[in-house]
Protein backbone atom coordinates (compact mmCIF):
# COMPACT_ATOMS: atom_id res chain seq x y z
CA UNK A 1 0.00 0.00 0.00
CA UNK A 2 1.63 3.26 -0.74
CA UNK A 3 2.32 6.03 2.15
CA UNK A 4 0.46 9.23 2.60
CA UNK A 5 3.24 11.82 0.85
CA UNK A 6 3.38 14.75 3.10
CA UNK A 7 5.04 18.41 2.76
CA UNK A 8 5.61 20.21 5.71
CA UNK A 9 5.11 24.50 5.67
CA UNK A 10 5.98 26.47 8.22
CA UNK A 11 8.48 28.80 8.81
CA UNK A 12 9.34 28.38 12.30
CA UNK A 13 12.51 25.31 12.24
CA UNK A 14 11.41 23.58 15.27
CA UNK A 15 8.08 23.24 14.39
CA UNK A 16 9.10 21.69 11.17
CA UNK A 17 11.43 18.92 12.58
CA UNK A 18 8.88 18.38 15.51
CA UNK A 19 6.60 17.43 12.72
CA UNK A 20 9.10 15.57 11.14
CA UNK A 21 9.94 13.93 14.62
CA UNK A 22 6.18 12.79 15.24
CA UNK A 23 4.87 11.74 11.76
CA UNK A 24 8.54 9.74 11.22
CA UNK A 25 7.06 7.24 13.22
CA UNK A 26 4.04 6.61 10.91
CA UNK A 27 4.45 3.49 9.07
CA UNK A 28 1.51 4.69 6.62
CA UNK A 29 3.34 8.60 6.17
CA UNK A 30 6.36 9.45 4.23
CA UNK A 31 7.63 13.08 4.65
CA UNK A 32 8.60 14.45 1.48
CA UNK A 33 9.79 17.85 2.15
CA UNK A 34 9.66 21.29 3.91
CA UNK A 35 9.19 25.03 3.09
CA UNK A 36 9.15 27.97 4.92
CA UNK A 37 6.50 30.24 3.04
CA UNK A 38 4.11 29.80 0.73
CA UNK A 39 6.16 30.54 -2.37
CA UNK A 40 8.55 27.94 -1.61
CA UNK A 41 5.52 25.73 -0.94
CA UNK A 42 3.80 26.31 -4.55
CA UNK A 43 7.64 25.40 -5.82
CA UNK A 44 7.84 22.02 -3.65
CA UNK A 45 4.04 21.01 -4.70
CA UNK A 46 4.85 20.92 -8.22
CA UNK A 47 8.24 19.34 -7.72
CA UNK A 48 6.95 16.94 -5.21
CA UNK A 49 3.00 16.29 -5.78
CA UNK A 50 2.45 15.56 -2.02
CA UNK A 51 -1.04 14.27 -1.06
CA UNK A 52 -0.95 16.36 1.76
CA UNK A 53 0.36 19.71 2.82
CA UNK A 54 0.55 21.12 6.03
CA UNK A 55 0.46 24.37 5.82
CA UNK A 56 0.99 27.59 8.32
CA UNK A 57 -0.98 30.57 7.77
CA UNK A 58 1.59 33.29 8.99
CA UNK A 59 4.30 33.15 6.88
CA UNK A 60 6.47 35.95 4.80
CA UNK A 61 7.01 36.16 1.47
CA UNK A 62 3.24 34.30 1.00
CA UNK A 63 1.01 33.84 3.67
CA UNK A 64 -0.71 30.66 3.84
CA UNK A 65 -3.68 31.40 3.02
CA UNK A 66 -2.89 32.79 -0.59
CA UNK A 67 -0.49 29.17 -0.73
CA UNK A 68 -3.91 27.37 0.07
CA UNK A 69 -5.87 29.12 -2.41
CA UNK A 70 -3.41 28.90 -5.26
CA UNK A 71 -2.25 25.06 -4.50
CA UNK A 72 -6.39 23.85 -4.16
CA UNK A 73 -7.08 25.67 -7.39
CA UNK A 74 -3.44 24.29 -9.26
CA UNK A 75 -2.97 21.22 -8.18
CA UNK A 76 -6.39 20.01 -7.42
CA UNK A 77 -5.21 16.31 -6.25
CA UNK A 78 -2.80 18.03 -3.63
CA UNK A 79 -5.20 18.83 -0.09
CA UNK A 80 -4.56 21.36 2.09
CA UNK A 81 -4.71 20.98 6.08
CA UNK A 82 -4.15 24.49 7.90
CA UNK A 83 -1.70 23.76 10.84
CA UNK A 84 -1.96 26.62 13.69
CA UNK A 85 -1.96 27.47 17.10
CA UNK A 86 -5.16 29.82 16.64
CA UNK A 87 -8.83 28.59 15.65
CA UNK A 88 -10.71 31.73 16.22
CA UNK A 89 -13.29 32.39 13.92
CA UNK A 90 -11.08 35.03 12.03
CA UNK A 91 -8.60 32.33 11.46
CA UNK A 92 -10.88 29.32 10.76
CA UNK A 93 -13.25 30.57 8.28
CA UNK A 94 -10.90 32.16 5.80
CA UNK A 95 -8.81 28.91 5.84
CA UNK A 96 -11.54 26.70 5.45
CA UNK A 97 -13.12 29.51 2.32
CA UNK A 98 -9.66 28.70 0.64
CA UNK A 99 -10.05 25.58 -0.04
CA UNK A 100 -8.22 23.80 3.28
CA UNK A 101 -9.76 20.04 3.70
CA UNK A 102 -8.75 20.47 7.37
CA UNK A 103 -8.01 22.27 10.01
CA UNK A 104 -5.54 21.16 13.61
CA UNK A 105 -4.02 23.19 16.27
CA UNK A 106 -0.12 23.39 16.38
CA UNK A 107 -0.74 21.91 20.28
CA UNK A 108 -2.68 18.73 18.71
CA UNK A 109 -1.34 15.23 20.01
CA UNK A 110 0.49 13.55 17.59
CA UNK A 111 -2.65 11.07 17.03
CA UNK A 112 -5.05 13.25 16.46
CA UNK A 113 -2.38 14.95 13.88
CA UNK A 114 -1.79 11.54 12.06
CA UNK A 115 -5.78 10.71 12.15
CA UNK A 116 -6.47 14.30 10.06
CA UNK A 117 -3.77 13.07 7.60
CA UNK A 118 -5.54 10.06 6.70
CA UNK A 119 -8.97 11.08 6.80
CA UNK A 120 -8.02 13.95 4.11
CA UNK A 121 -6.56 11.80 2.15
CA UNK A 122 -9.01 9.17 2.17
CA UNK A 123 -11.29 12.36 1.13
CA UNK A 124 -13.14 12.94 4.08
CA UNK A 125 -12.74 16.30 5.92
CA UNK A 126 -11.09 17.86 9.72
CA UNK A 127 -11.47 19.96 11.81
CA UNK A 128 -10.09 19.24 15.44
CA UNK A 129 -13.10 19.46 18.27
CA UNK A 130 -12.10 23.31 19.16
CA UNK A 131 -12.54 23.98 15.31
CA UNK A 132 -16.01 22.24 14.69
CA UNK A 133 -16.88 23.83 18.00
CA UNK A 134 -16.33 27.27 16.75
CA UNK A 135 -18.59 26.27 13.17
CA UNK A 136 -21.95 24.72 15.59
CA UNK A 137 -21.89 27.92 17.90
CA UNK A 138 -21.79 29.94 14.38
CA UNK A 139 -24.74 28.08 13.07
CA UNK A 140 -26.28 28.15 16.68
CA UNK A 141 -26.01 32.12 16.63
CA UNK A 142 -26.67 32.36 13.49
CA UNK A 143 -23.49 34.02 12.21
CA UNK A 144 -23.06 34.61 8.67
CA UNK A 145 -19.88 33.73 7.69
CA UNK A 146 -19.39 36.21 4.74
CA UNK A 147 -20.08 39.27 7.39
CA UNK A 148 -16.98 37.79 9.74
CA UNK A 149 -14.99 37.20 6.21
CA UNK A 150 -15.75 40.96 5.16
CA UNK A 151 -15.20 42.02 8.80
CA UNK A 152 -12.08 41.17 9.30
CA UNK A 153 -9.53 44.04 8.33
CA UNK A 154 -6.51 41.48 8.11
CA UNK A 155 -8.15 40.44 4.88
CA UNK A 156 -7.90 43.76 3.41
CA UNK A 157 -4.33 44.02 3.68
CA UNK A 158 -1.94 42.87 0.42
CA UNK A 159 0.45 40.06 0.96
CA UNK A 160 3.71 42.16 1.04
CA UNK A 161 1.60 44.14 3.98
CA UNK A 162 1.15 41.18 5.94
CA UNK A 163 4.81 40.39 5.11
CA UNK A 164 5.94 43.25 5.97
CA UNK A 165 3.53 43.18 9.19
CA UNK A 166 4.89 40.38 10.26
CA UNK A 167 8.67 41.06 10.18
CA UNK A 168 7.61 44.64 11.84
CA UNK A 169 6.18 42.35 14.87
CA UNK A 170 9.59 40.53 14.95
CA UNK A 171 11.30 43.67 15.81
CA UNK A 172 12.92 44.15 12.10
CA UNK A 173 13.80 47.48 11.39
CA UNK A 174 12.82 49.58 7.95
CA UNK A 175 16.26 49.64 6.96
CA UNK A 176 16.66 45.50 7.38
CA UNK A 177 13.33 45.02 5.91
CA UNK A 178 14.17 47.23 2.47
CA UNK A 179 17.22 44.89 2.50
CA UNK A 180 15.04 41.34 3.05
CA UNK A 181 13.00 42.41 0.49
CA UNK A 182 14.91 44.28 -1.69
CA UNK A 183 12.95 47.45 -1.83
CA UNK A 184 13.20 50.64 -0.50
CA UNK A 185 13.04 52.06 2.81
CA UNK A 186 10.03 54.60 1.61
CA UNK A 187 8.48 51.35 0.00
CA UNK A 188 8.52 49.65 2.97
CA UNK A 189 7.24 52.99 5.04
CA UNK A 190 4.54 53.30 2.85
CA UNK A 191 3.34 49.72 3.24
CA UNK A 192 3.85 49.80 6.88
CA UNK A 193 1.62 53.45 7.58
CA UNK A 194 -1.20 51.78 5.19
CA UNK A 195 -1.02 48.78 6.46
CA UNK A 196 -1.25 50.10 10.03
CA UNK A 197 -3.89 52.63 8.95
CA UNK A 198 -5.99 49.56 7.49
CA UNK A 199 -5.73 47.84 10.73
CA UNK A 200 -6.18 50.45 13.10
CA UNK A 201 -3.19 50.36 14.72
CA UNK A 202 -1.20 53.70 15.69
CA UNK A 203 1.58 52.35 17.42
CA UNK A 204 4.60 49.62 17.24
CA UNK A 205 3.45 48.40 20.33
CA UNK A 206 0.16 47.89 19.49
CA UNK A 207 1.12 46.44 16.12
CA UNK A 208 3.21 43.84 17.93
CA UNK A 209 0.19 42.93 20.52
CA UNK A 210 -1.86 42.33 17.26
CA UNK A 211 0.17 40.15 15.80
CA UNK A 212 -0.02 37.88 19.12
CA UNK A 213 -3.45 37.86 19.14
CA UNK A 214 -3.99 36.86 15.39
CA UNK A 215 -1.33 33.99 15.88
CA UNK A 216 0.49 36.34 13.32
CA UNK A 217 4.12 35.94 15.68
CA UNK A 218 4.09 33.56 18.75
CA UNK A 219 6.30 34.38 22.02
Amino acid sequence: MPKIKVLVVDDHTIVRHGIYALLGLMSDIELVGEAVNGREALEKVKKLMPDIVLMDIAMPLMDGLEATRRICKEFPRTRVIALTQYDDREFVFPVIEAGARGFISKTAASSELASAIRSVYRGDSYLSPSVARVFVEGYQQGIDVDTVREQDPYRQLTNREREILKLLAEGHTTQEIATMLVLSPKTIDRHKTNLMAKLAIHSRADLIKYALRKGIITI
